[in-house]
């Protein structure tokens, strides 16, 4: 799925909403070492930035090297570039050179829906801590703006639906639909994701920064289809209220997070 993401690399940086840190401080609550953790579809490293407040070490990986080129460094983070040809025994000495159940955290931002769920899961299980390792996957779907502009964005929204991914359904249905084989930590279980709002400052650019970044934008004007075209972008920004005027805005967020079960 790399090759839907390495287009827009350089707005995609730029156009996505900040996790809150509070978020970071209640993942770190819930493991008793802190001293490695992997950041997986790190993109643009900001998920890992925020784990690297609180654990020694980040390991963090994408498929895409142009999402990579767009990292931001960090002391505490390494940023290693991880594509699909490469094995499982092989990827698991890159993230966890010691070994199996060594990790005590694992992220994945706005990513798990398009990864090889039963491989992930059964790689996130080797290598979680046990007991105390967790695994943590979040995204976001909608923007609450206000109503008269959240219609017109939904219009918009809804003639970009022949260009995604099957895969974006899971994001679609807020992760309800996720697969997700892990013990409940009290952060949302499968079919049941906790609902966690993103705040921002946004400006009428930011959103279109964001939109234009979308895969099914840029699938769409592959294929010859300007799903932004000038009439649809004054349509949306007499919504927004005018080009000048930033707004506080809300992605719904949503999350789940869950330890390796153990059979008895």
């Amino acid at each position: 799925m790399a090759e839907l993401f390495d287009k827009q690399a350089a707005i995609y940086s730029d156009s996505r909403p900040t996790y809150p840190a509070e978020w970071y401080k209640m993942l770190a609550d819930l493991t008793p070492h802190h001293s490695l953790a992997w950041d997986v579809g790190t993109g643009n490293g900001q998920a890992a930035l925020g784990v690297a407040e609180h654990y020694k070490q980040v390991i963090a990986t994408d498929t895409s090297e142009p999402q990579l080129k767009h990292a931001t460094p960090h002391p505490r983070i390494r940023y290693l570039h991880t594509p699909p040809s490469l094995s499982d025994d092989n990827l698991a000495n890159l993230i966890a050179p010691a070994g199996d159940s060594s990790l005590d955290l694992i992220t994945v931002a706005q990513a798990v829906h398009w990864f090889d769920l039963p491989r992930f899961y059964s790689l996130a299980n080797r290598l979680l801590r046990k007991p105390g390792g967790i695994l943590a996957v979040w995204g976001y779907n909608d923007i609450a703006v206000t109503p008269a502009f959240d219609a017109a964005a939904k219009l918009f929204h809804d003639t970009t639906l022949p260009y995604w991914n099957s895969k974006i359904d899971l994001i679609f249905d807020g992760y309800k639909s996720l697969p997700f084989p892990f013990e409940n930590v009290g952060l949302g279980s499968e079919g049941n994701p906790v609902a966690l709002d993103i705040p921002k400052e946004l400006s009428f650019e930011g959103y279109l920064n964001m939109v234009r970044s979308w895969s099914a934008v840029v699938t769409a004007k592959e294929r010859g289809v300007d799903l932004l075209p000038e009439d649809t972008v004054r349509e949306l920004e007499a919504a927004w209220g005018g080009a000048r005027l930033v707004r506080s805005v809300a992605y719904k967020g949503f999350m789940l997070a869950g330890k390796v079960k153990i059979c008895l």
